[in-house]
């Protein structure tokens, strides 16, 4: 494993800047292959966003015949945890102990939660499909032990994550910050990608036996790519220990004086209104797929894959584009535009029957998502002041995993309640079949992204106003 890892960073590291987005941020100090090493900790954290939100919401609503709320509500439990990211970061840089580390022991931490998490997760599920020998215990031992392994999950993966990038924010200078961010989250994607296409190909022959062999190895995969990320990349200052602080830093305060900062909660209730716009969808797709078009479980699997190509692109463009000086509140706004004809694709593709229009619009919501997604980004780390960009960092992914998870509650409760009336006729007989449930829910997310247009037009040209260091100047036609 390890020498298939060297060879597979050795090979990306001699791929060309032009090719490798944010490839720029190496230096001879930290070379790219250093960099791409430390990036594999967001490989895992996309292995196990894919498994929960695409693979398993799949098969616990349509092969397990799940309430679609019972299966909104345990995706989005990992959400719970994700308010204290900013927390995380902040405790991560005041850390003190005996090996001197700061970052390395938050990012084991949720190593080993996360695993935790995806060890209980197989035989909590086999509960709650009440098969075999599993079917002589009561349905809520299954309900509780397989909420308990989201939860793990979450709290793992956000730990890892939000200590992750602060680590790679640590290791460069503060100007390339927003780079080296962006290069992990290039990689979270390209995670996400290849994580779907293998689970894709794993259960095209869906069965509850591989479904668990599936979930073991990605907890022993969770294990080795976090260790190989790690490996040698914090330098150890057993000073901290020794050196106390004048006065002990208060997270209460340092939030404070972040949130009154200028325009700093505009930006997050801006931030929050367009992730719950395109996040409504994600615990829906492929169970819309499955139920609604008839694919199958890699069929619908390669969706998520679609759906990460798509932000992949977009992050990517958006980076070339935002280089040239483009406002990044203008580069979020035009996300959203592009999440209206994808999102009326797919309620299209319902009408058709098309698999091919599906496709394309998940496609084009993963598109205009990874746009809006490296447009805030890059926003909040303009705007941020100086002795607080990771709490800003901090902030942005709080902000946006928390009001993820919401939308997803919200999306599968939303699809149960509008599905159940729409059965009970209604709506008419024209509007009783399982769509209707589904239609609503995406007609919702177009309201919410026409608000966030609105909302996000109006701070173009803040982060020029505020003046920040980091803003990167407009390149002379």
């Amino acid at each position: 494993m390890q020498l298939l890892t060297r060879a597979l960073v050795s090979r990306l590291a001699r791929v060309g800047p032009q090719f490798l987005p944010f490839a720029d941020v190496a230096t001879p100090d930290l070379p790219l292959s250093r960099l791409l090493r430390l990036a594999l900790f967001q490989v895992s954290v996309g292995m196990a966003l894919v498994l929960l939100v695409g693979t398993l919401n799949r098969v616990m609503i349509v092969e397990l015949k799940v309430s679609a709320t019972l299966v909104a509500v345990m995706v989005a439990l990992p959400v719970l945890y994700a308010p204290f990211r900013a927390l995380i970061g902040f405790k991560s840089d005041n850390h003190r102990s005996a090996l001197g580390w700061r970052r390395v022991p938050f990012i084991w931490m949720g190593t080993l939660i996360q695993f935790g998490g995806l060890a209980i997760m197989p035989f909590a599920l086999l509960v709650l499909s009440g098969g075999g020998n599993a079917s002589q215990w009561p349905a809520w031992v299954g309900q509780v032990g397989a909420a308990t392994a989201f939860l793990l999950v979450g709290a793992g993966l956000h730990t890892t994550q939000t200590a992750g990038l602060a680590l790679a924010t640590d290791l460069v200078p503060v100007e390339s910050r927003p780079k080296v961010v962006g290069l992990m989250y290039v990689m979270l994607l390209l995670g996400s990608i290849v994580s779907a296409l293998i689970f894709g190909f794993l259960l095209r022959d869906f069965s509850p036996a591989r479904l668990v062999q599936v979930i073991q190895a990605c907890a022993v995969a969770t294990i080795v790519l976090n260790t190989l990320a790690l490996w040698k990349q914090e330098t150890r200052r057993p000073g901290r220990l020794t050196t106390a602080p004048a006065s002990a830093p208060n997270f209460g305060d340092a939030w404070r004086e972040y949130i009154a900062g200028d325009g700093a909660l505009r930006r997050l209730v801006a931030i929050g209104l367009g992730t719950m716009a395109f996040g409504m969808q994600d615990v829906l797709l492929e169970p819309y797929g499955g139920q609604v078009l008839g694919m199958s479980v890699g069929g619908t699997t390669l969706l998520t894959a679609a759906l990460a190509t798509g932000g992949l692109s977009g992050f990517c463009l958006a980076s070339w584009v935002l280089t040239r000086g483009v406002d990044p509140a203008r580069m979020a706004a035009r996300g959203a535009w592009i999440g209206l004809p994808a999102f009326s694709a797919v309620i299209l593709a319902a009408m058709t029957q098309s698999t091919a229009l599906f496709g394309m619009g998940a496609l084009l919501i993963g598109f205009g998502a990874g746009i809006f997604g490296h447009g805030t980004l890059t926003l909040t780390m303009n705007c941020a002041p100086k002795e607080q960009t990771g709490l800003a960092l901090g902030a942005w992914g709080a902000v946006q995993a928390t009001v993820a998870g919401v939308a997803m509650a919200l999306g599968g409760i939303g699809h149960d309640v509008v599905g159940a009336l729409a059965e009970g006729g209604a709506f008419g007989t024209a509007l009783s079949g399982p769509a209707t449930g589904y239609i609503a829910v995406y007609c919702l997310e177009i309201i919410l992204l026409a608000a966030t247009i609105v909302v996000m037009s109006a701070l173009i040209g803040e982060s020029t106003r505020i003046g920040s260091p980091l803003h990167v100047p407009k390149v002379a036609e």
